[in-house]
């Protein structure tokens, strides 16, 4: 233990006035000072964290006004939802230039992908797994936070001579990813590409795009980075395989999905590329990366991760949990604290073989299908439940969508229309835009929409893609 810490109060870096060279320091020291270090850090940011929330933000003023003065240990803080947040939206956010409605008129128009609003703050949407739509404005003191742990993530990734092979690349990135949204990742993508730097080394490459034409893109940009979805990866890994797909990028980062054992080693042979995955949201970008070993660690300085049980009981080590409870200890705009985050996770009960001191878990509930249809000439048609997904996103007027594969040529979809929304207009605009995608795939998938809206599983979420089941197998097989 290093002296001086333990349970005493380390000094807080404020991330609201911390550089981000300071920030990378911080993130150097906390790492090497080990497990005692890092807990430490992480109750002294918690109670800040709480602190801030409780004198600047109505709904946890409220929420919170039967707790100590002090809260160290996040388990004390009742769970907030996506649904609360999104409800109580205006009272959450702690900057009075903020609303609901200027951040909704600020997403309506994709030209401010990007584009800092109220002079300061990234926003970014999504819908995630649990279904409801989400608005989250990200604050620069986050965005610094980003860049000390992005900085940790490719220390531990790159090998000695990985660096000199993106210089000498060009250190040109492709980002492989939604477009025509405020998506995280766009947003991300759009600023990088407004620097100098940025603007010639960075490009976005669509995910809706069908596979050949997005091959011939990146055999044109040849990147030295290549950051898809995860399944994404996986794609362009047979593309690569099959001769088609010319790069030769030195890492291929992951994001966002889950992958099959074996897949990683996989995309990482086919490109010879050093592969890392992470694991993060639009709530707390930063949350972890992933290890030589397959273990995902924890920036535990900057989050609290909670995996627990259907009742919010914690979950012991080395058990699958319900669900995971996040506390976002960077950002102050939008207090993200205690969050159900709605993830299926399972942590490390003993320290990892690679050394890194961060606690190590595995995700269960990001794994995703892909949707396999059949071409005229009868060749199989891939296509992931990002690029679905995310295009019914953008499209007014939809709470949720849930799109199911019913035969090999066809889908049913399932909306639930916003208050207020014109839900057969809703309906006309999701059959024009999957029609217009899969004729640009070469597919002619039937598309029927369904009676009654999108249905959460048992566990109460919302599988939003649903791909064809496969064919049982007869008895005995």
């Amino acid at each position: 233990m290093a002296p001086g810490l333990g349970r005493s109060r380390p000094p807080v870096v404020d991330p609201g006035a911390a550089s981000t060279p300071r920030l990378l320091l911080d993130a150097r020291r906390t790492y090497r000072g080990g497990r005692e270090v890092i807990a430490a850090w992480q109750r002294a940011r918690l109670a800040a964290a709480v602190a801030f929330a409780r004198g600047h933000s109505p709904y946890y003023r409220e929420l919170y006004a039967g707790l100590p003065e002090r809260v160290e240990d996040a388990s004390l803080l009742p769970v907030t939802t996506k649904a609360t947040l999104m409800g109580r939206f205006d009272d959450v956010i702690t900057d009075a230039r903020v609303s609901r409605q200027g951040v909704e008129d600020f997403v309506a128009d994709p030209a401010n992908i990007g584009v800092d609003f109220a002079g300061s703050y990234t926003v970014a949407t999504t819908s995630g797994t649990t279904g409801t739509r989400g608005l989250f404005v990200i604050d620069g003191a986050t965005m610094s936070v980003v860049n000390a742990m992005a900085a940790r993530m490719i220390t531990n990734w790159l090998r000695p001579n990985d660096g000199a092979r993106i210089i000498a690349g060009g250190a040109r990135m492709a980002m492989v990813t939604a477009a025509g949204g405020h998506f995280a990742s766009a947003a991300a993508a759009a600023r990088l590409r407004r620097s100098r730097r940025g603007a010639r080394r960075v490009r976005l490459f669509a995910v809706q795009t069908p596979l050949p034409e997005l091959v011939a893109q990146l055999n044109d940009f040849r990147p030295a980075i290549l950051a898809p979805y995860a399944t994404t990866a996986a794609l362009l890994a047979t593309e690569a395989e099959a001769g088609r797909l010319h790069i030769s990028p030195a890492l291929v980062a992951l994001a966002a999905e889950g992958l099959a054992p074996g897949e990683q080693q996989r995309i990482a042979a086919a490109f010879g590329a050093k592969v890392g995955n992470s694991y993060a949201a639009t709530e707390c970008p930063f949350l972890s990366y992933s290890c030589t070993h397959g273990w995902l660690h924890v920036n535990a300085d900057w989050v609290v991760v909670e995996p627990v049980d259907a009742q919010y009981r914690p979950t012991a080590p080395g058990e699958q949990s319900h669900t995971v409870l996040i506390t976002n200890l960077a950002n102050r705009i939008q207090p993200i604290l205690r969050y159900d985050l709605g993830d299926s996770v399972l942590a490390r009960p003993d320290p990892c073989e690679c050394g890194n001191p961060l606690p190590a878990l595995r995700v269960q509930g990001r794994s995703a299908d892909v949707l396999t249809f059949t071409s005229p000439d009868g060749s199989a048609v891939t296509i992931t439940p990002l690029t679905l997904s995310a295009l019914v996103e953008r499209i007014p007027g939809i709470e949720v969508a849930q799109i199911v594969q019913t035969t090999p040529a066809a889908l049913r979809v399932h909306l639930q229309p916003t208050a207020g929304a014109d839900s057969d207009q809703a309906w006309r605009q999701v059959s024009t835009e999957l029609t217009a995608l899969f004729a640009a795939h070469g597919l002619e998938v039937a598309l029927e929409r369904g009676d009654d809206p999108p249905r959460p599983s048992a566990g109460g979420k919302y599988r939003l893609v649903q791909p064809l089941p496969p064919p049982s197998l007869p008895p005995g097989a």
